[in-house]
């Protein structure tokens, strides 16, 4: 295993930087999060016309059938620029909608979805939380019932992102009661305008919005269904596991970003006549940040490798997910310090990758959960 970035992936990173530093500046995401605006829709446009939103989904789509390895670069870059965009949703959607095409357990509805999503005509997201904590199947309580050729959901899912927008919404349901955890969840396509489909969304510490969505005996038919009834968790596993490599490459991004810009301070920021960054406990300060995001990256890297080769990526991910989540906000927390009271300043542009990246760091488990699996993997 080679977590190194090889030609190809160095070649990606470099252009999707220089795509994001002239087209994403930290102006336009305050734009965008100032107006209260759920995307940037230009941008958008710009990332499905680079074929961006499809990199990784299969040719026959219309995609670039890029190995995972390569997506995670897209997405590190993504979160270094802060893209004010819901790719993450909208990619992590369509890859599982893909698999299940790929398996021949979806109808041409789905198939139709992931070509449009491949040239961002058709907006896409996923509800999986209901409560917090918990990430496994067993928190999934919205409830599916068969009608005629369909089925009749009620319950309600948090946290969803980028729902009032989306086109279509993956949402896991409980077809079945009673026998394993692991059984009986259902995935099924819903329209977000469908009729007894409620939501309320709510900024977040990012600046986006997430959706408490609420299924009134909402009816779904028979061309909704994603993959095989009552075995939702064989398609829903490496969903998660995908989501949460992806979460992380974003994290890193902005991680970095914000230690680079801290970095630079230091050498900028006089005090006692000498750069602070002369000083040893900002030299040390500096020394840790560096190694923590690298540790973090690296970790990324690993699991985004596992998923490229097609082996099972869960303790991969989870150790991915636990480490980033506490040290990148180590790391965020020393680049506040080194920048003093300017990092609580709004007017200053270091708040905008602190809030960013610790919203992220929240979503997808928490590093407790995470730990525990992988203790249970190692068999601890």
């Amino acid at each position: 295993m080679d977590v190194l970035l090889n030609e190809d992936e160095e070649m990606i990173r470099d252009g999707v930087r220089r795509f994001f530093d002239a087209e994403c500046s930290p102006d336009r995401v305050r734009g965008i999060e100032d107006g209260g605006a759920r995307t940037d829709p230009e941008l958008w446009r710009q990332l499905a016309e680079l074929g961006w939103l499809g990199l990784a989904l299969p040719s026959v789509y219309g995609g670039g059938e890029a190995p995972f390895t390569q997506l995670t670069v897209l997405f590190e870059e993504a979160g270094r620029a802060l893209a004010p965009v819901p790719l993450h949703p909208h990619v992590v959607t369509a890859l599982a909608l893909a698999e299940a095409v790929g398996r021949g357990e979806c109808g041409p509805f789905a198939a139709t979805l992931v070509s449009e999503a491949c040239v961002g005509d058709s907006l896409l997201t996923w509800a999986w939380s209901e409560r917090l904590p918990g990430m496994g199947p067993e928190t999934i309580e919205l409830s599916a019932t068969a009608d005629g050729n369909g089925w009749r959901l009620n319950g309600h899912k948090g946290m969803v992102e980028a729902f009032e927008i989306a086109g279509h919404c993956l949402v896991a349901a409980r077809t079945q009661t009673g026998g394993s955890a692991n059984g009986g969840l259902t995935l099924l396509l819903v329209a977000p305008n469908a009729p007894g489909v409620s939501a309320v969304a709510r900024r977040t510490l990012a600046g986006d919005f997430q959706s408490e969505v609420h299924f009134d005996n909402v009816y779904v038919d028979g061309d909704g269904l994603v993959g095989r009834v009552d075995e939702g968790w064989d398609l829903a596993r490496p969903m998660l596991q995908r989501a949460m490599v992806l979460n992380c490459a974003m994290i890193v991004g902005a991680t970095r970003r914000a230690a680079e810009r801290a970095f630079d301070y230091a050498k900028e920021r006089h005090a006692f006549g000498h750069p602070i960054g002369s000083f040893q406990a900002i030299q040390h300060t500096c020394a840790d940040m560096i190694t923590w995001v690298d540790g973090a990256e690296l970790l990324t890297r690993e699991a985004a490798w596992h998923i490229a080769q097609g082996s099972d990526a869960g303790l991969a991910a989870a150790a991915a997910k636990a480490f980033t989540n506490e040290r990148c906000q180590a790391v965020l927390r020393e680049a506040n310090q080194i920048h003093g009271g300017y990092a609580q300043v709004r007017e200053y542009d270091q708040q905008l990758w602190y809030r960013r990246a610790a919203a992220w760091s929240m979503r997808l488990g928490t590093s407790m959960e995470h730990r525990r699996a992988v203790a249970q993997a190692l068999e601890l």
